[in-house]
């Protein structure tokens, strides 16, 4: 691989690991907002929601605007729109204000999918895409689990606050060498919404988006609640919690580039091939769902959570990959919009529901919901790989 390939994977990764450290800092400090503003489980969700709710939000038109403008521009703004949000948060003195903060940190997220996306589609050979979005797709789980490294390591010496303000420099810093550093081939074009009709004409990208919502939901609400649930049933300290999280993210990562690998070196049909991948990791992940359910030690739930990471945090660089088997090229912007927002609307809905059950019922009946929606996700692509796109939509070439 040449050397520009991995200047502009690597920039680009390191613009996510940035991004991510500063969106993920709130799933991290979870304990803490409960404890400072006395939150309910269910509550708690509702922050995890505002958060998402802001990126949801904002994701068209920051994607258009990407589009409009460059990824170039958008990412690096982006990053310093993710700076602010995080030093907001470690000034808010109230619940209230807390939900507003979050939402303005969400929004500022919504660069990240565009713009990332944009940039490898824009500068890396089709036929090396699937192993650099895996790649890219690392900076997510690194910066997840850096972020709460930072936050419950910081918070036994100094404060939790201290974690949000290394992450807001770091990115100040990252966006500042992105903007300076980058020369990629996305300059910007004409900034139009997707047209959402003609992309639900076609059935497996419906059965995609449909089982998206069911994935959203498994993955957000995952991240949402492993500090919290380590530390208040299987009674660890906040910072064991901390590291099991981290150990969530490393695993999800070694999950996205295999299986990115996977994508680009298994032999048969693009879209039987990587959408069964996709199938293996999500029925994978039901099954650990019911194990993590059932662990009440603290080594065993790290193990177990360990094994969750790799399956149900690896799996969004093989969604998307998989999504360009049955979208062609032209329309690849509106779908991934498409797609990142049935992802989001699971991440909108999930959280409370698992909070109000674990405040209701516990924590078991929770991670069992989770197991339940990944089955129908499971279910629901199998007909992606039954059902063919419309004869008139070539897809891309992902060979």
């Amino acid at each position: 691989m040449d050397r520009s390939y991995w200047r502009i994977v690597s920039l680009v990764t390191l613009w996510q690991v940035s991004a991510s450290v500063c969106y993920y800092t709130v799933f991290a400090a979870t304990p803490f907002f409960r404890d400072v503003f006395g939150l309910s489980r269910f509550e708690v969700g509702l922050v995890i929601t505002g958060l998402t709710l802001g990126y949801a939000v904002f994701l068209l038109p920051l994607g258009a605007a990407t589009d409009r403008y460059g990824e170039h521009r958008a990412l690096s703004l982006g990053l310093l729109g993710l700076a602010t949000g995080v030093l907001l948060v470690t000034g808010v003195t109230s619940s209230a204000l807390l939900l507003g903060a979050v939402f303005i940190l969400g929004s500022a997220y919504g660069t990240a999918i565009p713009g990332t996306n944009k940039a490898i589609f824009d500068s890396i050979d089709s036929h090396r895409q699937n192993t650099a979005i895996g790649i890219k797709q690392v900076g997510v789980t690194a910066g997840s689990g850096i972020s709460a490294l930072l936050v419950t390591g910081l918070a036994d010496a100094v404060s939790w606050r201290a974690g949000f303000l290394v992450a807001g420099l770091f990115a100040v810093l990252v966006a500042v060498a992105f903007f300076i550093l980058y020369d990629g081939g996305g300059d910007g074009g004409t900034g139009t919404f997707p047209d959402f009709r003609r992309l639900l004409s076609n059935v497996p990208y419906r059965a995609l988006t449909a089982a998206g919502f069911f994935l959203g939901a498994a993955l957000f609400t995952t991240t949402g609640y492993t500090i919290l649930y380590i530390e208040e049933s299987v009674e660890a300290t906040v910072v064991f919690a901390g590291v099991v999280f981290a150990l969530v993210q490393l695993f999800g990562s070694v999950g996205r580039v295999l299986t990115g690998w996977l994508a680009d070196v298994l032999p048969g049909d693009p879209q039987v091939r990587i959408t069964a991948i996709l199938i293996a990791q999500t029925l994978a992940s039901s099954i650990l769902f019911v194990v993590v359910a059932a662990t009440t030690t603290p080594i065993a739930s790290a193990v177990a959570f360990s094994a969750l990471g790799f399956f149900v945090l690896g799996y969004t660089g093989v969604y998307y990959s998989c999504m360009a088997t049955i979208v062609p090229p032209d329309e690849m912007g509106g779908a991934t919009a498409g797609g990142q927002l049935a992802l989001i609307t699971g991440a909108l809905v999930a959280p409370p529901i698992f909070g109000h059950l674990a405040d209701v019922f516990g924590y078991r009946t929770s991670w069992l919901f989770l197991a339940a929606g990944s089955v129908v996700a499971g279910i629901l692509l199998v007909g992606v790989v039954r059902t063919n796109p419309p004869v008139d939509q070539p897809t891309a070439d992902v060979e």
